[in-house]
This record gives structure tokens, sequence and C-alpha cells, in this order.
């Protein structure tokens, strides 16, 4: 892995500090686990007790603004996907979590199966990985990524419940 081009001396800019998750990105060992994890404390605090609406349309939100600030510091500060933009990871980590309830089991099967699917990168995440540059680049994988998760993760869900009567 290159070195990453933002230190500390970045996050006085503002679309850096959001970018890199306040700077959990620039932990310097599996910046990617650390913005997942940012994303699922922030989840867990801001969003779980609101309705699956309210949640879908806030981190949709989330997400365009993330492709914005993401192709800003692209840009920027001429970088690709940059291990310190975590911010890709923060938003797939909340859509992952939108299937499940406010409860640390499921939380945790959430985020770790994300984890695995960012990093496995199975069809059709690893294409848009490979295929999508700047700012949505950055985000696509990681919303696809999140989708695959709440799928399978609402799928047990439902069946849970029809074994359960």
């Amino acid at each position: 892995m290159a070195s990453p081009k933002l230190g500390l001396k970045h996050l006085r800019d503002p679309i850096v500090l959001a970018v890199t998750g306040g700077g959990s990105g620039l932990v310097p060992s599996a910046p990617g686990t650390a913005g997942s994890a940012l994303g699922a404390v922030l989840w867990w605090f801001l969003l779980a007790d609101l309705g699956i609406a309210w949640q879908a349309g806030i981190v949709g939100v989330a997400f365009v603004l993330g492709v914005l600030a993401a192709e800003n510091a692209v840009q920027r500060y001429g970088l690709g996907d940059e291990p310190a933009i975590v911010v890709d990871e923060m938003v797939g980590c909340a859509v992952a979590l939108l299937a499940v309830p406010k409860s640390w089991p499921w939380v945790l099967a959430a985020f770790v199966l994300f984890r695995v699917a960012d990093i496995a990168k199975p069809w059709p995440i690893g294409w848009a990985d490979r295929n999508v540059s700047g700012g949505l680049g950055i985000m696509l994988d990681d919303l696809l990524a999140g989708l695959l998760v709440a799928a399978i993760l609402g799928g047990v869900r439902v069946a849970l419940a029809l074994v359960e009567g």
C-alpha cells in the first residue's frame, strides 16, 4: 500500500476533516476499519432510534455529500482512493446497519460482514472499485458493500421471524 498523502497537517481543511472522519482515517493501521467503527458508533447514537425512512434519507444525503467531499479532496490534493479517506466506510457501514435493530449482536454482525465485503470486494463491488473513479468511485464500492450486507442481514431477520412463528 502506498503511503498516505493526507496527514495531521491537512485536518485544518474542513473537507479533509470530513472525509477522514475527524481524523480517524489517519490511524496508521486499518484506517478503513476505524472509519467503519466510527460509522457504526454514529449510527448507534444518531440514527438507530429513527424510523427506517429517516435513516435511509439521512444516509442517502450523507452519501451524496461524501461523493462531493471526496471529489473535492481528490481534486485539491491530487489523490486516488486515499486510505485516509474513510467517509466511504462510514456511510457504507451505516447502509449495512439499516437492516438491523439497535442491538449489539446485530450491529457487530453488520460491522464484521461489511468489513469482509469491503475487503473481499465480490461482484459488483470489485467492478465498481476498479471501474469508477473520483469521489463517486471512492463512495460507490462501499455503498454496494453496505447494500449487500443489508440484504443478507435483512434476509436473516425475515428467516428468523418465519422460524419463530
